[in-house]
Parts: structure tokens; sequence; C-alpha cells
């Protein structure tokens, strides 16, 4: 096993690597030249090349890949995502929360010659993050969930926090959204990328009507289907139908997709 030794604003993980040698590692990645006798790797940044190596392991397959952000939902959708595909699917996915800079190359390390999708999920707390994210998880296929006021604070406004979500799109050849948010949607048509949108909107690729009696009609390639959710919270439903969306744009046939829901 190999020991990479990450600072963050509370630890240094260079202070650790006396441990992971006893503790059985064959070599370490460092930024500082270790105290302890062993085979090391010194770098720069371990933090950076710790994503190099993911980007890199990541180029070596080229199965179709998912990556979903937005402010909330990202954990939600994936995990759905993970049932509502699996029969199809040998599905590889971030593991709990795994978004960040540490987490998405951790969650990426994971992808192996066995697995035929991949579903990751990339959340940014600050500016110039998401480029990062980008360059590693190469997604086919992009997902956005909602936008909303978390970690607003550290950007210089909504439109800002907005633009940098959307370069996690850059490899993407079509993204998944709703028309829900007209200052979304109308960014992500910026992109000339091609578009899977669902809602309320007749020309959408999965047009939604709610009935009087709380029940979904789904109309999609001409064709209209009842769906009944237990929950109509509007998280619940966002969340439903954005997986839906993706499910679809992943060649799903519909009927038993709405079995699974």
């Amino acid at each position: 096993s190999k020991f990479i030794s990450i600072k963050t604003s509370k630890t240094n993980g260079n202070s650790f690597v006396g441990t992971a040698i006893h503790q059985g590692a064959s070599a370490v990645l460092v930024s500082e030249v270790p105290k302890v006798e062993c085979d090391y790797i010194l770098v720069d940044d371990t933090l950076r090349a710790l994503q190099y190596l993911a980007q890199y392991h990541r180029t070596q397959h080229t199965i179709p890949v998912v990556a979903i952000t937005g402010s909330n939902g990202k954990t939600i959708v994936k995990e759905w995502l993970n049932f509502l595909l699996s029969p199809e699917y040998n599905v590889i996915r971030s593991p709990k929360s795994y978004n960040s800079q540490i987490g998405v190359p951790l969650s990426l390390w994971k992808l192996g010659t066995n697995h035929t999708l991949g579903v990751f999920e990339a959340g940014i707390s600050e500016s110039n993050e998401m480029d990062n994210l980008s360059e590693m998880i190469q997604p086919t296929i992009g997902v956005f969930t909602h936008l909303g006021d978390s970690h607003s604070a550290n950007f210089d406004s909504i439109e800002k926090k907005l633009h940098e979500k959307l370069t996690l799109f850059a490899y993407c050849d079509t993204i998944v959204c709703s028309t829900r948010q007209l200052e979304v949607i109308s960014a992500i048509e910026k992109l000339n990328k091609k578009t899977f949108t669902w809602g309320s909107n007749i020309l959408c690729d999965l047009y939604i009507v709610k009935s009087v009696s709380g029940e979904y009609t789904l109309t999609y390639c001409n064709r209209s289907y009842t769906l009944k959710l237990n929950n109509s919270d509007k998280a619940t439903v966002e969340n439903t139908f954005t997986s839906i969306a993706t499910a679809l744009t992943l060649g799903l046939d519909i009927e038993p997709l709405l079995k699974r829901v």
C-alpha cells in the first residue's frame, strides 16, 4: 500500500509518515523529506499529485460517466441512479458524499475494468475548484440538480457560483437539467451542449404535468405514462425527475424504469 500525505488547514499529513510505514506502507508521497527511513516520492503539492493520478486512471476507462453537481440533491440523485441503473449497468459511484477535491480522486480510484458506468458527484465551496474536478472526472453526461444558497458566501455572486459549477460539464456530450430555474437553464443553453430537459414546459424532453389528485403524467417520445409518488415535497419531486431523466438519457426504457421508481 502507498501513503499520500495531505496538508489541510488543520493537519499536516507529513507528520504521519512514520505511522504509515509502521502500519505497512511500502512507499509514501510527500511534500517534505521524511524524517524516517523509507522509500518516498517528493512533490510540491501532494493533493495535486493525487488528482493527477486519479485523472490518469480515469483516462484508462472509456465507459459512460455521469457527473452530478448542484447546491443540493447530489448524493440522493447519485444513490437513486445507482438503484435505477444497476440492473443494466455495473455501476461505480462516489461513496457517501465524496465530492470534494480529496473525495473525487478517492472515488475515481475505485473505477475498475469490471464497471460499465460511473456516477460521481462534484461539489465546490470556493471559486476555482471545479476545473480540477472536471479534469479528473471527464464526464460524458452532466447532471445539474438545483441552484441554492449553500456556500454562496464564498462566491462574488450567485451568477459566479453557477458559472463555476457549470465548468464541470466541459467534457460532456449531454447535460440533464430541469427548466424550473430559468437562470440555470439559460446558462446551460449558452454552453452549446446537447441537453435533456424535464419540467412543465411542453418543449421539455420529459414533459410533466401534475393532476389535481396528485398523480404525475409524464410524456416522453410522444407517449404518456402515469406516476404516483409517495412523497410530494419539492426536493423529492426534483430529485426523482432528475434521476428519471438521467436514466432515460442513458437509454433505459421508461416503463420498467417507472416501476422501479
